[in-house]
């Protein structure tokens, strides 16, 4: 039997630091939900918005793989491996941690806030050699289907990441409907509506909401209105 976990958009947590708004669908910073750690590998599912020229100063991280998808306007990055790039709405960036990276981030328009998600999952192996990758979607896929822009694989549509994880966008019409086939078993989906509201095996879901399914092979997702929405199949045993 499927084992689920609903995220309602304001059960979230919330921290405005002024240059920047974010909203956590899992514990970040100093806002701690015992219940609301991970979903499997996930860790981090982030709804960022940078105010116009701010942006985040030189961090660390290490062993995490790192997901940055922006939404509305450009995201510039600079990283200890020597990549300088800017990030674009349509884009999708990745950067393995592994034995330890540096970098920043800032939104580099003076007219214009930056919306983006940032998301973090566990990696199957650690301190592996860093690495950085970046390309552009083909938003098109994205219109009635589920087009991937993540899995483990370097050969395959999208970015690859050092963990067995599946990510798809979709922009689904109101009232289209698609079956969703995991990739690989035991792995469980985690659902963020971008905007619009679906329902999935019942489960109605509007704007913002986040929905994790484990112990199941397919599921129905059906558009109620106009819908945008990500898909993350990640392991729930890593």
């Amino acid at each position: 039997m499927a084992t689920t976990v609903l995220h309602k958009a304001d059960t979230r947590g919330h921290a405005n630091h002024g240059w920047l708004n974010a909203y956590h669908s899992f514990s970040f910073g100093s806002w701690y939900n015992p219940d609301r750690v991970h979903f499997g590998a996930l860790r981090v599912l982030n709804d960022d918005t940078i105010a116009a020229g701010m942006g985040f100063g030189t961090h660390p991280h290490d062993n995490m793989e790192i997901i940055t998808i922006p939404l509305e306007g450009d995201l510039a990055h600079k990283d200890s491996m020597g990549n300088a790039a800017t990030i674009k709405t349509g884009d999708v960036q990745v950067m393995s941690a592994g034995t330890g990276i540096q970098h920043s981030e800032f939104n580099p328009n003076h007219d214009q806030q930056t919306k983006l998600f940032q998301i973090w999952l566990f990696p199957k192996m650690r301190n592996v050699t860093p690495r950085y990758q970046q390309i552009t979607l083909d938003k098109s896929l994205e219109k009635n289907d589920f087009a991937q822009i993540l899995s483990p694989n370097p050969e395959d549509a999208g970015v690859w990441i050092h963990q067995d994880a599946w990510f798809y966008l979709a922009d689904f019409d109101k009232d289209f409907s698609k079956t969703y086939q995991l990739n690989q078993e035991g792995n469980g989906l985690y659902i963020f509506v971008i905007s619009g509201n679906i329902t999935i095996d019942g489960q109605e879901l509007e704007t913002r909401d986040g929905y994790g399914i484990s112990d199941f092979k397919t599921l129905d997702i059906k558009a109620t209105t106009d819908a945008k929405f990500l898909l993350m199949e990640i392991p729930m045993n890593y």
